[in-house]
């Protein structure tokens, strides 16, 4: 028996990911920010302990780990899941707005995950699974910054998977497309407050139009893509990035078609650069 701690937990993909821990006989730490909505089905078991946690308030984190390994003597699987998008040519997010989404997206999962190193390293081992996105391997038209953080927490998955290594600890970021989640409710998804009409009919504020548009239309199924992070992360090895969903897997391969035609055509050039001497 494993014992998960996912942030975010409350609903999306956060919760399901939960159920699929439940379901596979594993003990669940839910890290909400108001446990009283929490779902009845993650509220009503023995195996579920729920914690009051806004990531974003660095000081209560510790307090918040602490209390997990009270309850279930450990962290095996540490869910970095808690986030939100923000939509905008990057022209009309503030300063503010873009903090404030890296203080959730970036800096909340930093703080989380320092937190609970220490525990893993003196256990001898451990999962990281940072929930990133498509817009983390491809910045998008209109995400700009919510691509940054996105980035940002691939890179960090990255390094820290090789970082940890000598602790036993794995590190992986799961980058799925686009799924049926409250993700594109308000709820989850912040607009910039200043609107430029030079935008209007560009890429940037195309991106505004389809999420409106595809709110609880999206492909994916996030019951099946939490069970397939379930699985994964239940093996011995975990994969440094984990595309979810066919359309993350398709636009990796033309990322990836993208940058191979642009290294060929430079890469002469690029390589005399280097110094002779």
């Amino acid at each position: 028996m494993s014992t998960w701690f996912i942030t975010g937990a409350g609903r999306g993909l956060g919760a399901d990911i939960a159920r699929a821990a439940l379901a596979g006989g594993d003990n669940v730490a839910v890290a909400v920010r108001d446990p009283a909505r929490l779902p009845a089905d993650l509220r009503n078991s023995d195996r579920v302990f729920a914690v009051a946690l806004d990531v974003t308030r660095t000081g209560d984190i510790p307090a918040a780990v602490r209390s997990v390994v009270e309850r279930f003597g450990g962290i095996d699987v540490l869910v970095n899941n808690a986030g939100r998008g923000l939509l905008g040519a990057l022209e009309e997010v503030t300063d503010a707005e873009a903090r404030s989404l890296f203080d959730l997206n970036v800096f909340g999962l930093i703080n989380v995950t320092r937190a609970v190193l220490p525990v893993m390293r003196a256990r001898g081992g451990g999962k990281l699974v940072h929930i990133g996105s498509r817009s983390g391997f491809e910045g998008e038209p209109g995400v700009s910054v919510y691509s940054a953080s996105k980035f940002a927490v691939a890179g960090i998955s990255e390094a820290l998977s090789v970082e940890l290594a000598p602790f036993g600890v794995q590190s992986m970021v799961v980058e799925p497309g686009v799924f049926r989640t409250d993700f594109l409710d308000r709820s989850s998804l912040s607009v910039a407050g200043h609107r430029i009409a030079a935008y209007d009919g560009t890429p940037a504020h195309a991106t505004l139009e389809w999420a409106g548009e595809a709110n609880h239309t999206q492909l994916g199924d996030p019951v099946k893509g939490a069970a397939l992070i379930y699985e994964v992360a239940c093996q011995d090895t975990l994969p440094t990035h984990l595309p979810l969903g066919r359309d993350a897997l398709d636009r990796l391969e033309v990322k990836i078609a993208q940058r191979r035609d642009e290294v060929a055509r430079w890469r002469e050039k690029s390589a005399a650069t280097a110094h002779n001497g």
